[in-house]
């Protein structure tokens, strides 16, 4: 009788027992409570036990996602238990992950557009009276033509530059791919820095109006997803070095490069409805 551990008669690839989903579920349990202890100033009063707990829930955190991941990297070297079948399966799941991170910034630009599109609303008196308009009065705007217009032109060379990467690695051209890789990744801390820059220097802050508050929450959401993706890349770029990737074998990099795809285009609708279209005309901010 044939072994039944190498008598494999499907393409899908059953997962070994981990330990990662329970540690990580701990891991996660332990940062919030540090979150709410911080946040709600919880514990003894001469020592403040929130952050601590915090930084061990988070550190727990990072270490169960280098783990996880690490051994799914390993899953999918050549010979082991990426199939085709289970290549497919991955990537109806990272579409699903990216449809999820879309209705993030439905949630963000709905809230923006609804403030924007009736700063007036009869059945939000709050509204009418601290609005009127938008943007609201005493809100001096970025002008989209100086640093937000460099920042898309650097996003959208970062999309080209991994699109580069992608074909080079297609193509066998390993040199190709860490030259590509590089750029994009420099471009992408380059963004990081304009837009922390560009905060810096604005003329409004969070609290205090819903202008204020849409425009942190979606440019802020979004320079998230640029950190991870940047960190995503890099990763990559480790991986290239390391020789993981092959012009069959590649899911990890293909990943990260819809997700930087993605991060592209929703600052494009950011820069037209926020920058351009929101600014109404204000003074920008210097």
């Amino acid at each position: 009788m044939a072994d039944a551990t190498h008598d494999v008669k499907h393409d899908y690839h059953l997962v070994d027992p981990s330990p990662w989903p329970l540690i990580g579920a701990g891991a996660a349990f332990v940062m919030a409570v540090g979150l709410v202890m911080t946040m709600k100033g919880l514990g003894p009063e001469s020592f403040k036990l929130g952050p601590y707990v915090l930084g061990a829930g988070l550190l727990g955190v990072l270490y169960v996602m280098m783990s996880w991941w690490s051994d799914v990297a390993y899953e999918a070297g050549p010979g082991h238990h990426h199939t085709r079948v289970v290549q497919l399966h991955h990537r109806y799941g990272m579409m699903m992950f990216i449809a999820s991170e879309v209705m993030f910034f439905v949630a963000w630009f709905w809230a923006y557009f609804d403030a924007a599109l009736y700063p007036a609303d009869p059945l939000q008196y709050l509204r009418a009276e601290k609005l009127g308009a938008w943007p609201p009065k005493g809100i001096e705007t970025f002008d989209p033509w100086h640093l937000p217009l460099l920042n898309t032109l650097i996003l959208l060379t970062s999309g080209t530059t991994v699109t580069w990467a992608h074909h080079a690695l297609l193509e066998g051209d390993r040199q190709g791919v860490k030259q590509a890789l590089w750029l994009t990744v420099v471009l992408g801390v380059l963004f990081t820095v304009c837009q922390i820059f560009e905060y810096s220097h604005a003329a409004f802050g969070f609290s205090g109006h819903i202008y204020g508050a849409t425009f942190f929450m979606a440019t802020g959401f979004h320079g998230f997803h640029v950190v991870i993706g940047t960190i995503f890349l890099a990763v990559c770029l480790l991986r290239v070095y390391w020789g993981q990737f092959t012009p069959t074998q590649h899911l990890g990099f293909e990943f990260a490069a819809w997700y930087w795809h993605f991060v592209d285009v929703v600052w494009l609708f950011l820069f037209a409805a926020i920058y351009v279209w929101g600014s109404g005309g204000s003074v920008a901010a210097h």
